[in-house]
């Protein structure tokens, strides 16, 4: 990948993690002042429903889960390799960046979607680092969290 690639790939991950970290509590207008903060958000049923996906989001999140689920045998008899885990954060962040810049969910479906992609992020960002078998573990949760969030015809949890 040239140089300039790498940067705009860089630059969309980063926004993506800043959208995902600052996306729920912004959406929800939640702050300081009422008691909330990002880091109490967890994922909600939309009024008892699983919250509507487009066609970029499920596109993007069925490759995570091609990627993942590739990999898991090797994963869970912790024999990936180091390249296994460089290869499907790779690929986690890629997707997560064709979502962020693809997929026009109604705000508040936004901000949960945004919950599941912080997730992804800081997996993919572990798998880079000393606990790369934990890291796929979290992005594993994420997906798994996703079906149970989000209408997605045909998810089969990991």
């Amino acid at each position: 990948m040239d140089p300039i690639n790498r940067k705009i790939k860089q630059a969309a991950v980063a926004l993506a993690f800043a959208l995902a970290v600052a996306g729920p509590a912004a959406a929800a207008g939640e702050s300081h002042e009422h008691g909330h903060d990002a880091g109490e958000a967890k994922l909600v049923l939309d009024h008892g429903k699983k919250w509507q996906t487009d066609a970029p989001l499920r596109k993007g999140m069925s490759n995570i889960r091609a990627a993942v689920a590739k990999d898991v045998k090797a994963i869970h008899a912790n024999k990936a390799t180091e390249k296994q885990y460089e290869a499907l954060a790779a690929k986690v962040n890629g997707e997560v960046a064709y979502i962020v810049q693809n997929c026009k969910l109604p705000e508040d479906a936004d901000a949960q979607l945004h919950l599941v992609i912080a997730e992804l992020l800081a997996g993919a960002e572990a798998m880079k680092g000393e606990h790369p078998r934990e890291g796929a573990e979290q992005v594993a949760k994420a997906l798994n969290q996703y079906g149970q969030f989000f209408s997605h015809p045909g998810w089969k949890k990991l």
